[in-house]
């Protein structure tokens, strides 16, 4: 039998559970457009140019491009607007909210040496927001699957005395108890079996085979999604430049993660034979992390209007800790109902360690003097990479097999302009960024186009950029459950508004 043990402050240190997938790995994998609105406005396609702070977190070697000390800080207004299908049924949404998108300085240091090619070196630090975790979407409509299947998936093959309360033992010490012994898949099974939802066929320690309570038919359904957080970046650069032609720099990356998700579930039918006609399932996660890469760059000026860079990205090794609550109500007919499991139990889990992929980028600018230039991007990342580490996890490394299988090779395009006229620059930009999904049918390629304006007098510069960037993705609604499938069709489109203030030091 299993031993019962004691919690601490209503805490469960949870040992071999794992609720970690693809979606977690994609979701911190991904980094979006973010910086300067000067960099926003042209679509990210600075790869050649640098003489930007994002640029300088793009190609490290984009800080000596500087004429003098800069220093930019940029806020930012975004919304996102989400139309939703789910079994037959529509809904819109949208969020907004403002954020500091980047903050940085760059320090330049003219070489002392007049018999030296080395003419120039820099230093710098630039922080921006890589990704944005906020936002809110509601999905409801009428399915033929019920939520039951979710539970059955975990129960299925369990032994009906590893996922049950033992005598004298209250739901939520049985629930910590089955979570510290077992790992997350049995909790599962455990709320479906104590909520009545799930049936054992014999009524015997040893049952492994389980029944629904909810009779065959259809479902109304309503899930609702909650999201907050970021995935910031820290820069750290050195970069120098040799006879006024080639720049090389390197940057470290300190990375920063926080992602906070609630998701709400209700389902309701009056099918002839269900014992239970109403079903609540809450969730909340929490996740923090940090992690370290590295990034190597150059950029040629072949001619005087003509620059070419190369950049390389190492990959990110972040190590991740996990913390998730839930609440489980049914209701049907019987006085047996309402039947509540609320556990408070917050369920830490073991810290595990993401390697998200690489990324080379090469790049191409054509400047005309004092009048524009015109700029283009292209960089590839196979996301079949990524990786969970401990690879000698069994969990992880059957989830390492389904991402080379399912993830593949991202490109991404980007083209930028700008137009001067006097103190003002008009800018123009457009982005492509393909599915890291095999399947892209799955999970959209992301395209987006971008305007902006600037405005410099003396040592100050004021930036100001539009834009809008539109991916459809299918979201499963329980992405880690064994047989629960349902997905719901998230067409998104996000929108920026950014203003940079930039000064020379």
């Amino acid at each position: 039998m299993r031993k019962v043990y004691l919690l601490i402050l209503g805490i469960l240190f949870a040992q071999n559970n794992y609720a970690q997938d693809i979606t977690d790995a994609v979701r911190y994998g991904l980094d979006e457009i973010q910086g300067t609105a000067r960099f926003r406005a042209m679509g990210g396609a600075f790869g050649a140019l640098g003489g930007d702070m994002s640029a300088v977190s793009l190609n490290p070697a984009g800080s000596v491009i500087f004429s003098t000390s800069s220093a930019a800080f940029t806020v930012g207004w975004s919304e996102l607007n989400n139309d939703v299908n789910y079994a037959n049924g529509f809904t819109s949404s949208n969020d907004d909210n403002f954020n500091l998108a980047q903050g940085g300085a760059v320090f330049l240091y003219a070489s002392g040496n007049p018999n030296s090619k080395w003419n120039k070196f820099s230093l710098g630090v630039n922080y921006e927001r890589t990704s944005d975790f906020n936002n809110n979407w509601l999905a409801n409509g009428t399915s033929g699957v019920s939520i039951a299947e979710y539970f059955n998936g975990f129960a299925d093959g369990l032994r009906l005395g590893d996922i049950s309360a033992l005598p004298g033992e209250t739901l939520r010490e049985a629930y910590a108890d089955i979570g510290a012994t077992f790992g997350f898949g049995h909790q599962q099974a455990f709320l479906g079996f104590e909520s009545f939802i799930l049936e054992p066929d014999s009524d015997t320690d040893d049952n492994t085979m389980y029944s629904s309570n909810i009779a065959d038919g259809t479902f109304n359904q309503r899930y609702l999604l909650s999201s907050t957080g970021y995935n910031g970046k820290m820069a750290f650069n050195f970069a120098a430049q040799y006879d006024e032609r080639i720049s090389f720099g390197a940057n470290i990356n300190a990375h920063f993660l926080n992602y906070e998700r609630v998701t709400v579930f209700d389902e309701s039918n009056s099918n002839a034979g269900s014992l239970v006609n109403n079903v609540g399932f809450d969730n909340t996660l929490l996740t923090t992390g940090a992690g370290i890469s590295f990034q190597l760059g150059s950029i040629i000026k072949v001619t005087e209007e003509l620059r070419v860079g190369l950049t390389y990205n190492s990959p990110t090794w972040f190590r991740i800790n996990e913390e998730t609550t839930q609440y489980l109500e049914t209701n049907g007919s019987g006085p047996d109902f309402p039947r509540v499991i609320d556990p408070r139990i917050i369920n830490i889990y073991p810290e595990y360690r993401l390697r998200t992929p690489g990324k080379v980028m090469g790049s191409l600018a054509y400047v005309f003097g004092d009048k524009g230039l015109l700029s283009f991007d292209y960089s590839r990342r196979d996301f079949s990479d990524t990786e969970f580490r401990p690879t000698s996890d069994p969990f992880f490394s059957q989830q390492n097999a389904e991402m080379s299988n399912l993830l593949g090779v991202a490109n991404t395009y980007r083209f930028g302009g700008e137009y001067r006229h006097k103190q003002f620059s008009f800018r123009g930009g457009y982005r492509i960024e393909e599915s890291p999904y095999e399947n892209d049918a799955f999970f959209g390629d992301l395209t987006a186009y971008s305007l902006g304006i600037g405005y410099r007098i003396g040592h100050l510069s004021f930036d100001l950029a539009f834009t809008q960037a539109e991916r459809q993705v299918d979201n499963f609604l329980y992405s880690n459950a064994p047989t629960f499938r349902e997905a719901a069709t998230v067409d998104t489109r996000f929108t920026d508004i950014v203003f940079t203030l930039g000064f020379s030091l």
